[in-house]
């Protein structure tokens, strides 16, 4: 039987940040795999023009994205704001086809720069439900209408 803690949420963010430490991952580590994987979404052919009609301005939407994934790896606490919507869901021109492709550049990203091979699997673990998330917001469950 798994051990039940009931911890405070400043401990939690403790466990949380400890555990992300313990496999290399820190504040400054969170704006390596950013800049690289958007670098790399943006060079991309297929999902570069996706990506540039969608953000006019990189430098915010960077400081954004570093704040997004310091809040969902370190548990910082510093984005507010509603990642599916409006920020995604009003991307029509988004395919579902578009997110294995961001899946893939992401881990290759994380691959070639990730301190430890456990942060890969860190990452990835919270990507993949992110990236789920996304998907079922913007074009449903298969098989259910919207």
């Amino acid at each position: 039987m798994t051990e039940f803690r009931v911890r405070s949420a400043d401990e939690r963010r403790m466990d949380i940040q400890a555990h992300a430490a313990a496999l290399g991952i820190d504040e400054a580590y969170i704006s390596l795999p950013v800049e690289t994987f958007y670098a790399r979404v943006r060079a991309h052919p297929l999902l570069g023009p996706v990506f540039d009609s969608a953000i006019t301005d990189w430098t915010p939407h960077l400081a954004t994205m570093k704040d997004f994934w310091a809040s969902v790896a370190l548990n910082a606490g510093r984005y507010s704001g509603k990642p599916v919507v409006p920020a995604h869901v009003k991307h029509r021109h988004s395919q579902q086809c578009h997110f294995n492709l961001w899946l893939a550049i992401f881990q290759q990203t994380l691959r070639d720069t990730a301190p430890t091979p456990g942060a890969i699997d860190y990452f990835m673990e919270r990507t993949g439900r992110i990236a789920q998330s996304l998907q079922l917001a913007m074009f449903g469950y298969p098989g259910v209408p919207k």
